[in-house]
């Protein structure tokens, strides 16, 4: 069966497979009678489809009536912060995120550069089920710009932050590894650091747009970098993905930084300078709250999904937030995970702390975290959690996504998957040893 994925986001397929002109074709056309009138932005990340895609999306939305800003191969974040700035009436970020060279996907957003809520949700899925507004006739169709200003404005506003001090972090002269697969990354992380006087190690940094490994940045996945970093004695190596909303540290030590420490050490930062609410998923590790208790702050948490993370951030006024998978939003910017902001507070982090990359992850709190699948075969997913609930019910629980748990010595989520019978399920506790123990404890109860 052909491969399709819809979601709030957007639609994510197998180009070739599921992905097809017509698919493309269909919900631009939605999008566009969803966003109305106005100008859309249009970027896409480096993977070789990303050209043919885009043509069809950009023919489309000029076909519409739509004028359209093509701001070429740039990150995601950058699509999202150009039509926050230029004031467009929507945006389409061409890309598959981390998955692999044949997948590609249409990340829909709102005229506030975000991704769609659920109820913009579901006015664009009302467009795809009712007959497609007409085409514009000759004389209306859309104009075309082309620019490179959106990545230019970007980097520019991003080292314009405040609290970032660009002299300061240059007098660390830090030496760098930087990794960005061969996607989008490969357009502005290099030159960024060189900005910031970094001495800049390129690792898969080709304009070929086809990834050399698996593209997902897990440490599975990184032994080059991690190589790399311990060979040239660099201060730390920064890893992308291909889209560039994910940040991943390596150490000095030529080590994972951790993913979920990403967030931590930016709240810890922007705490210092801002004191404030968090908002994070409830997937993202308690260390957060540790940190946010530091300075008599206040952790919230939301669904998982970026979406989900920024409405959370408007309802409570976040300072900062994000998720534990790298990435970092930070609304004085924009509200998106965005790894070049992740960068600059890293890099600031690090220039304050006056130590090294290890050192700063060891003054974290300290935590770690185990995932497993659980197949449920013929049993209902939805039965399972509510069994766990009614189980659990005198405990601290939250069950806006599923279910979480939190216990004084750790902390379990349960979450069903959306295409596949099967929960999925993370527990975080002080040892390695503990969370896999816990893990393998609900395991047992679920089956």
């Amino acid at each position: 069966m052909p491969t399709l994925m819809v979601s709030i986001s957007g639609i994510r397929g197998i180009v070739g497979d599921g992905l097809e002109p017509e698919v493309l074709v269909k919900y631009t056309s939605a999008y566009a009678d969803f966003c109305g009138k106005g100008k859309i932005i249009v970027g896409r990340d480096a993977r070789i489809t990303g050209e043919m895609v885009k043509n069809i999306v950009i023919g489309t939305l000029l076909a519409k009536g739509m004028d359209v800003v093509d701001i070429g191969i740039c990150p995601t974040p950058t699509v999202q912060y150009t039509v926050k700035t230029m004031q467009a009436a929507g945006g389409i970020a061409i890309s598959a995120s981390h998955n692999p060279n044949q997948w590609n996907a249409l990340k829909l957003l709102n005229s506030t550069g975000q991704f769609m809520s659920p109820e913009e949700n579901v006015i664009l899925q009302k467009s795809l089920l009712e007959q497609s507004k007409p085409y514009a006739d000759w004389q209306n169709i859309g104009c075309l710009t082309a620019t490179d200003e959106g990545l230019k404005r970007h980097v520019r506003d991003v080292l314009n932050l405040k609290y970032i001090n660009v002299e300061a972090i240059k007098k660390r002269k830090f030496k760098v590894v930087a990794d960005c697969v061969n996607g989008a990354g490969v357009y502005v992380i290099p030159d960024l650091l060189k900005k910031l006087g970094c001495e800049v190690i390129e690792l898969d940094c080709e304009k070929t747009g086809i990834f050399p490994r698996l593209p997902e940045p897990l440490p599975e996945n990184l032994t080059g970098v991690m190589k790399s970093v311990k060979e040239n004695k660099a201060d730390l190596g920064i890893v992308v993905d291909p889209d560039v909303d994910r940040l991943v540290l390596i150490t000095d030590k030529g080590e994972p930084f951790g993913e979920e420490n990403t967030i931590t050490q930016a709240v810890k930062f922007i705490l210092s300078k801002t004191p404030g609410n968090v908002a994070v998923n409830l997937s993202t590790t308690r260390a957060v709250d540790d940190v946010a208790q530091q300075f008599n702050c206040e952790v919230f948490r939301s669904p998982v999904g970026e979406a989900n993370v920024v409405k959370k951030m408007k309802e409570v006024d976040a300072v900062i937030g994000g998720e534990g998978s790298g990435g970092v939003i930070y609304p004085a910017l924009h509200y998106g995970r965005d790894a070049l902001v992740g960068i600059v507070i890293t890099l600031k982090h690090l220039h304050e702390s006056g130590g090294s990359l290890s050192e700063m992850k060891d003054a974290l709190p300290q935590y770690f975290i185990a995932k497993r699948k659980i197949d449920l075969g013929s049993s209902n997913p939805d039965t399972v959690i509510d069994a766990l609930v009614q189980k659990y019910k005198s405990e601290k629980i939250n069950v806006e996504d599923g279910l979480r748990i939190d216990f004084s010595d750790h902390w379990v989520h349960f979450r069903k998957s959306n295409t596949e019978p099967i929960i999925r399920c993370i527990t975080e506790a002080k040892t390695q040893r503990d969370a896999e123990q816990y893990i393998d404890k609900y395991f047992t109860e679920i089956l």
